[in-house]
């Protein structure tokens, strides 16, 4: 067990790199989708884009795109990079509200989708505030 004073392993912040770039690139895609495809397109591909107002499904569109950018532009930048584990948590609060949401719906197949990535960025969040922050310049 590594003590605060200790540096992280290397095979810590590979595999933290690794998760933050692959939640990057799937909330920055779904998120330019939700903020720039026409509802209706999104209603006929997912379904649930029809059943809520336009400017929510928007929002959570530049929510999404906004906390991709979160996870990488801190940290490798090294400018505040404690916004990093934030942008985490609030996807993981993302993911608590679509499971709830889908499930109202009884859309149980999304859950694997959103349990899924909700544990990844739990893995982030706790990664990049405990394990192996990463310091500011």
């Amino acid at each position: 067990m590594s003590t605060p004073s200790a540096p992280p392993r290397k095979g810590w912040n590979v595999a933290l790199w690794t998760v933050q770039i692959v939640l990057a690139l799937m909330f920055g895609m779904a998120g330019v989708m939700k903020a720039t495809q026409p509802i209706a397109d999104l209603a006929a591909q997912m379904g649930w884009p029809g059943a809520i107002p336009p400017w929510l499904v928007r929002f959570i569109g530049a929510s999404e795109f906004t906390a991709a950018l979160g996870l990488i532009l801190p940290s490798a930048l090294r400018i505040r990079p404690v916004l990093t584990p934030l942008a985490a948590a609030g996807l993981v609060v993302v993911m608590v509200l679509a499971l709830g949401f889908h499930a109202s719906r009884g859309e149980f197949f999304a859950f694997p989708i959103n349990a899924g990535l909700g544990a990844l960025a739990v893995f982030v969040a706790w990664g990049r505030s405990r394990k192996a922050p990463i310091p500011p310049r």
